[in-house]
């Protein structure tokens, strides 16, 4: 981990979509008492859900927010140790892990930081990915291995350069066995890497692709900020899932569109970076269609997000990277210039997305304004 940031802390997010269930009479997996269980039809052409928290109210940071599962990088995350845990994939080029093509000069800093300055073996990409399984794990209950069973197969196509994994299929411990480990490893993080040591399983870092990464703007939620980078991941169908009742107090699996809906009907309050990324998957309705373009699309990189309050007031403008109002915007003449990128609102719960440039690194455009409601 990086020590030597002074104003963020490095976190992981997974973004976790997964397939309907096949026969099963609610397509979606959801906590008794769910704002998503208010009567509305689903969107018939969505076949997978995306895993939802809700935060403790008690929480210090986006206290009630629906958010991905995710939470702080730890030093065990790039423990020395981890070697063993994936020998004899930690023999091969970091891990296996496809090379991302984006320019070393324009990775975020995340991503490109050196971990051996810091004594870590463990590259950022491994480690963030391990990061944001455990979290997976402590908050949701879900836990995504390779089981030995599995190794020589898997290690079979990373050895031979083989692009592509297929859709992931969720495996499960048994239950008094994983609420044991569960239990730990919310007790001391340092417990997944013992956990994966003697049950002898393996971290499935290659099912995660990179998404995005994001950092919390000055003075938004408080004191803390964090550097998160976000991941995704798909799922043949929704596996079993149980919120910790300590972060987080509930769950549910819904499309993209029934998220959206929820929260501009004010059930529930979505921070911008959900709140984009959601609206971004709502470009792609087929669960097979998402895997392969996050599969494809990961080896592209990606950008660093610092949103910017610019006005404040009766409403509020958040400018991201390629607004005109933005920091980092090379306009000479902002007034004159067309580029939007940006969150406008008047409260919490009407926040919109403005974009008039093209996304980098060949990612989606995120539906704007009232389009999710088409859905």
């Amino acid at each position: 981990m990086n020590t030597a940031l002074r104003h963020w802390k490095e976190a992981a997010t997974l973004i976790l979509a997964a397939g309907h269930r096949a026969g099963a009479e609610s397509l979606s997996s959801r906590t008794p008492g769910s704002p998503a269980d208010s009567a509305r039809g689903r969107a018939p052409h969505f076949d997978y859900d995306v895993l939802m928290l809700k935060r403790s109210s008690k929480s210090g940071f986006m206290p009630n927010a629906y958010v991905f599962p995710g939470g702080l990088v730890d030093s065990s995350d790039f423990s020395s140790e981890w070697l063993d845990v994936f020998e004899p994939f930690s023999r091969l080029t970091n891990f296996g892990l496809r090379r991302v093509r984006q320019p070393p000069e324009s990775r975020p800093p995340i991503f490109a930081t050196d971990r051996r300055t810091f004594g870590s073996p463990i590259t950022g990409d491994v480690a963030f990915r391990i990061c944001a399984l455990r979290e997976t794990f402590e908050e949701s209950g879900v836990f995504l291995f390779v089981s030995k069973r599995e190794q020589g197969g898997l290690l079979d196509r990373l050895s031979e350069g083989r692009a592509g994994q297929p859709l992931v299929s969720g495996h499960e411990l048994g239950g008094g066995e994983l609420t044991r480990w569960r239990t730990l490893v919310n007790q001391n993080p340092s417990n997944f890497l013992r956990m994966c040591k003697e049950l002898q399983l393996v971290p499935n870092i290659w099912a995660l692709h990179e998404w995005g990464n994001w950092l919390t703007p000055l003075g938004r939620y408080g004191a803390a900020r964090f550097d998160t980078a976000f991941f995704i991941c798909c799922l043949q169908e929704v596996p079993d899932t149980l919120q910790d009742q300590k972060e987080i107090v509930r769950f549910q699996w819904s499309t993209p569109p029934e998220v959206l809906r929820s929260y501009r009907d004010k059930e529930l309050w979505l921070a911008p970076p959900q709140l984009y990324e959601l609206s971004r998957m709502c470009r792609l309705t087929r669960l097979d269609d998402l895997h392969r373009f996050s599969g494809d699309r990961a080896v592209e990189g990606c950008e660093q997000w610092l949103p910017v309050l610019c006005r404040d007031g009766e409403g509020f403008v958040s400018a991201l990277p390629g607004d005109r109002l933005h920091p980092s915007s090379a306009s000479s003449d902002p007034e004159a210039d067309a580029s939007l990128h940006r969150f406008v609102g008047s409260d919490p719960y009407t926040v919109e997305i403005q974009v008039t440039i093209p996304p980098k690194y060949k990612h989606l455009q995120p539906l704007t304004g009232h389009q999710d409601s088409k859905l």
